[in-house]
């Protein structure tokens, strides 16, 4: 099947074919004909398959069945994080941009102004996060024109806690209408809040629970210490475009960019704790190729749709299987080849027969060759090793405060303690003493 086979609108077929989009992937094969009847759609599918352009196109072909409707805010996207909101958008920009059809998107971190101007101007599309379009709901923006509704990583929304948010966008927004409900997953959270949501919804499944069959997995046993030397060693053996390397915390993310950063690569940080403008830059320098490492928490894991990925490192293991799938589905993507390589100590042994479970197969164990795996931990000083109480006592001590502020040999007289009215030791000790609590 090509994308001609569809009936869309010439504007269309001409911005997918700019696009370079060739044959259509399973999820738009079998979402783009069931949405252009506008019935209402449960879609469950992993990422990397073109999910994205599946509702994007029959969303936009409806619009431009009725131009004398232009201006009017007709489709809501509801998203959950402002990185996938923005990738969304770009997709509506590159199959819209030979029409005159806008979109906007609205999310948190940045000033509200520009987004209630734009609003005000009049868009056909918004792509929105929950908590920012609730916000702009309460200060006058109406939602009474919504003809279509999309919640995408729908699964993703609930685990962030939206749920509440979304029961309260759903009040705002007309009865009669098409709504699309897409997630990597199908929780039974989620049954829930669909039977409320969708009116006799096809359903459309498409490799639920698998990762890309072009994605080869690798686990990589190294002690927790070595992680930072074998990601190195890894990276001058591989042959690498961008790399992707995810870490379970920000504190861990931030140190291993950093890491990175002194060895000599072009690296970013992605976490919750950066700025949105922060974030952006990270993420535009590596689509662009200006960044060629991108370190990542979580907030990643999803939506990302960058095409030259070519690793995926997980330099600590996921909590989770389903967390592992979405974080290599980052590579592998649209029928390109890609490698997921994770480094594993021996804590990580009942999340791995998880893992392997789900993707139904064992993952090879490597070893990377010349690389020193006896290398001993760094042998902290004693001041590291003493107890917490120790360490504050020395601390104390060698700053000439607290309890040792006086040495034994410049402690007062008996006389002088009389003189200054037996206070001054005393003193001395509790102000020190609760300034360092």
């Amino acid at each position: 099947m090509q994308f001609t086979d569809f009936a869309l609108d010439a504007r269309l077929q001409r911005a997918i074919e700019a696009s370079d989009y060739t044959t259509p992937t399973p999820i738009q094969v079998q979402t783009i004909p069931t949405a252009l009847t506008g019935q209402d759609i449960i879609g469950t599918a992993q990422t990397g398959t073109g999910k994205t352009a599946a509702f994007v196109l029959p969303i936009l072909q409806r619009l431009l069945m009725t131009p004398e409707k232009r201006g009017r805010t007709r489709a809501l996207i509801v998203t959950p994080t402002r990185e996938l909101a923005e990738q969304i958008n770009t997709t509506i920009r590159k199959l819209a941009q030979f029409t005159n059809l806008r979109s906007v998107t609205v999310y948190g971190g940045v000033g509200m102004v520009p987004q209630e101007r734009a609003l005000r101007a009049g868009v056909e599309i918004i792509v929105a996060c929950p908590g920012r379009l609730l916000d702009h709901i309460e200060r006058g923006a109406t939602l009474r024109n919504i003809e279509m509704l999309v919640l995408d990583e729908a699964d993703r929304m609930l685990d962030m806690g939206f749920l509440p948010s979304i029961r309260r966008i759903l009040t705002h927004l007309p009865r009669e209408r098409q709504t699309m409900l897409f997630s990597a997953t199908f929780a039974p959270e989620l049954h829930g809040l669909a039977a409320q949501t969708l009116r006799n919804p096809t359903r459309i499944d498409v490799g639920i629970g698998a990762p890309a069959k072009t994605i080869a997995h690798v686990l990589y046993p190294v002690p927790q210490h070595l992680k930072t030397s074998l990601v190195l060693t890894l990276l001058q053996e591989l042959d690498t475009n961008s790399v992707l390397v995810f870490t379970r915390t920000k504190h861990r993310a931030n140190r291993v960019a950093q890491q990175l950063e002194r060895a000599g690569y072009s690296v970013a940080a992605l976490h919750s704790n950066k700025s949105q403008n922060q974030r952006q830059l990270a993420l535009d320098g590596f689509r662009s190729g200006k960044v060629r490492i991108l370190v990542a928490t979580d907030i990643a894991a999803r939506g990302l749709d960058i095409a030259t990925v070519s690793h995926v490192i997980n330099y600590d293991i996921p909590e989770t299987a389903d967390t592992y799938v979405h974080r290599i589905g980052r590579t592998g993507r649209a029928e390109r080849d890609g490698d997921a390589l994770t480094l594993v100590t021996r804590e990580d042994a009942a999340t791995i027969r998880d893992i392997e479970r789900t993707l139904k197969a064992p993952i090879e164990r490597r070893t990377a060759a010349g690389f020193n795996y006896d290398a001993p931990a760094p042998v902290a000083n004693e001041f590291q090793r003493a107890p917490l109480s120790k360490q504050r006592g020395d601390q104390q001590r060698s700053s000439g405060r607290g309890y040792g502020e006086h040495r034994p040999q410049e402690r007062p007289t008996s006389p002088q303690r009389r003189a200054s009215g037996g206070n001054a030791a005393p003193t001395g000790r509790r102000t020190t003493s609760s300034a360092n609590r």
